[in-house]
């Protein structure tokens, strides 16, 4: 076998992800969000563009109608897809790969739909000139106890000569990765192969080391780049964080503003937020005072149209804004850029970072996030808490403007976000994790207004008002309702 000979690529789809209970219960593991991509996707997109592979074989099971959903007949990504049902994920991957037998009857590639490869060296693995029987990617690393969560592989020349799968005892630094290249001898070998004492099923890593025993050439392929096996939840929010920090520097940041008659105040937040992002949106609500006028001057772009209330004014600019990150900020300069810094590194290892202002030592004297205030955003955020709990929320402010949202995860939630008043404010909190995604709250500086009166709880009236309607929302939510 050669490079040239290899015709199809194949993406294993079919498991449930148990281990990345509870969000594989709503979605399929290969379809977990990296860096605002579905794994299963960066996946293809290796076998497309690296290996030059058009025909995709995707083995489905488990939520498998969200895969086809997702591909459909692959069109939309320049390739062919054609799907196989496995009707029992727990046989494993060797003998999902048999259900393809009749369509695989040339080489192929395969790569397990559940794995992040990052600026890795697929393209290179193989030579025109390259004769060998089956192949397997191996990354060396010094996380030795990856080496246990995958497989363990041992190297003579360029021939594999031992596989392991989960090894106890690590005798090298070669991770062995879901990346392989197959002639259709991987069926008969899969057949004489028996099932693993420990799992009990029949395990590719066996399959590929009877060919081993066959004397049949098995190749390693020296990967180069990041590489993260996804089979928690902890193990995304790793590969999240991952991916963003070495891309943040591309990523461009918007501070969206909403505005109703703050020319007291406007200008200070614009000078503020504007030389360490870059843009900042103004959302005015037409006002009747020089808060556009002045927004402008200190650099800001103002977006004056009719809305509202402050959640449409929010939704407004947010809309507008053009930045991968967006964050949300109040025009009375009650929160500061020198909690920017914060917000943004924590953005690398979440969907949406949120501020709370109930920190008693980050109050400052004189801001109305007194007793009462303090203490219903408390009552609300725990309420949020208890009643999805099963996302893991930790909530002390529900009122907190100051927060971060990635656009991708505003784009997947924003039809679902209506509240057009103070309520806006918990039910972005509640979409986000409606949506499965990842919420952390930090603790910001919260100051006395420059100008102005809070229009939400500046009297027991108004505080009475707002929390009523983010409850109403709540219940609504919860009830599924909205």
């Amino acid at each position: 076998m050669n490079r040239a000979a290899i015709r199809f690529g194949v993406l294993p789809a079919a498991g449930r992800g148990v281990r990345a209970w509870p969000k594989t219960h709503f979605i399929p593991k290969v379809m977990l969000e990296v860096g605002g991509k579905p794994l299963l996707q960066r996946n293809l997109e290796i076998l497309r563009d690296q290996f030059g592979l058009t025909e995709i074989v995707v083995i489905v099971g488990h939520l498998g109608e969200q895969i086809r959903a997702f591909l459909g007949d692959g069109s939309r990504f320049q390739v062919r897809v054609t799907y196989v049902e496995c009707a029992d994920p727990a046989i494993g991957l060797a003998r999902g790969l048999m259900l393809a037998r009749s369509i695989l009857v040339a080489p192929f590639v395969t790569i397990l739909g559940d794995e992040l490869y990052l600026g890795s060296n697929h393209a290179r693995l193989l030579r025109d000139d390259d004769t060998f029987d089956a192949a397997c990617a191996v990354l060396q690393t010094s996380a030795l106890d990856t080496i246990r969560k995958n497989y363990a592989v041992s190297i003579d020349g360029d021939r594999i000569v031992g596989l392991e799968e989960k090894p106890e005892r690590i005798v090298n630094d070669l991770l062995g990765c879901g990346t392989y290249v197959f002639d259709p001898s991987i069926f008969a070998a899969i057949e004489r192969t028996a099932p693993s004492p420990r799992s009990g099923r029949i395990e590719l890593t066996d399959a590929i080391a009877t060919l081993v025993r066959d004397g049949k050439h098995v190749k390693p392929l020296h990967l180069t780049g990041s590489y993260v096996n996804i089979n928690s939840i902890e193990d995304q929010n790793s590969a999240n964080y991952l991916v963003r920090n070495l891309e943040f520097s591309t990523y461009k940041v918007s501070v969206v503003i909403p505005a109703w008659n703050e020319e007291g105040s406007i200008g200070y937040v614009v000078r503020d937020f504007a030389p360490l992002v870059h843009e900042v949106v103004v959302a005015d609500n037409r006002s009747t005072d020089k808060t556009a006028e002045i927004a402008r001057a200190c650099g800001a772009r103002v977006v004056t149209t009719s809305l509202k209330g402050y959640g449409d004014a929010l939704r407004c600019g947010i809309d507008h804004a053009t930045g991968d990150l967006i964050v949300l900020v109040e025009a009375d300069h009650s929160f500061r850029a020198k909690d920017l810094g914060k917000l943004l590194e924590f953005a690398k290892d979440a969907d949406m970072v949120i501020g709370t202002r109930t920190t008693r030592q980050m109050i400052e004297q004189g801001t109305n996030m007194h007793g009462i205030v303090r203490w219903a955003n408390v009552m609300v955020g725990k309420l949020i808490e208890a009643l999805w709990w099963s996302q893991e929320p930790r909530f002390t402010d529900v009122g907190c403007t100051y927060r971060a949202i990635w656009r991708d995860v505003w784009t997947k939630i924003r039809p679902r976000v209506l509240g057009i008043g103070p309520e806006f404010s918990p039910e972005l909190m509640i979409e986000v994790l409606r949506d499965h995604r990842r919420v952390i709250e930090i603790p910001v500086s919260y100051y006395r207004r420059v100008a102005g009166t809070s229009k939400h709880s500046a009297g027991f009236t108004q505080l009475a008002r707002t929390a009523l309607r983010m409850l109403r929302l709540i219940v609504r939510k919860r009830l599924g309702r909205d």
